[in-house]
């Protein structure tokens, strides 16, 4: 049998393959993680633009409920009026609060 001893070279061809391994491992990741990265962004986008639609969505479920409230309800019409224009039925006194002003008058 041939049983040659390599001493020191087989050692340090195994320390060089698993270097090789460890330098590939890293290559790769190095290669991937702006790739993570912008990935990680991007879900946080979505995460940002999915409360920004549900938030939408239920100002335009509001907006439909007050419009078809508007379309079907004279009182609702009448409330607007009040509101928004400071009308008021003959005979009745409107009375309007304002804020009070604030002296914010520079010394």
């Amino acid at each position: 049998m041939n049983d040659v001893d390599l001493g020191i070279w087989s050692k340090l061809t195994r320390v060089v393959i698993v270097l090789i391994g460890i330098a590939a491992v890293l290559a790769v990741i190095i290669w991937y993680l702006p790739l993570i990265q912008r990935n990680e962004r991007m879900r946080k986008d979505i995460l940002t633009k999915d409360g920004q639609i549900q938030k939408e969505e239920e100002t335009a479920r509001q907006l439909k409920a007050s419009m078809d409230a508007l379309r079907t309800d004279p009182k609702a019409v009448e409330r607007l009026a009040r509101e928004k224009f400071g009308y008021a039925k003959p005979g009745e006194t409107v009375v309007r609060f304002e804020e009070p002003a604030t002296n914010t008058a520079p010394r």
